[in-house]
C-alpha cells in the first residue's frame, strides 16, 4: 500500500508541475514529509490524506490503491 500511495502522490505532484516544496505548502506540511511519503518511508496521517484528496480532487481509495479511478 505504501508504494502505491508513494507512486500516486508523485504522479499527482509531477502532473501538476509542482515541486515537493510547492506541494508541501499546499498541504501545510514540510517538504521533508512530502519527500518521505514519495519514497514510501512514511505515510501521511488522516488529516494530511484528507488535504491531499481535497486539493487534488482524488479519492482516498485511489490514493491507497483500493481503486484505479
Amino acid at each position: 500500500m505504501k508504494q502505491v500511495f508513494a507512486q500516486r502522490l508523485m504522479e499527482i505532484r509531477t502532473d501538476n508541475m509542482l515541486s515537493q516544496r510547492d506541494m508541501a505548502q499546499i498541504l501545510h506540511v514540510s517538504q521533508v514529509a512530502v519527500c518521505r511519503w514519495e519514497q514510501g518511508v512514511n505515510s501521511p496521517n488522516i488529516e494530511a490524506l484528507y488535504r491531499i484528496c481535497k486539493a487534488f480532487d482524488v479519492t482516498a481509495d485511489y490514493m491507497l490503491g483500493l481503486s484505479d479511478i
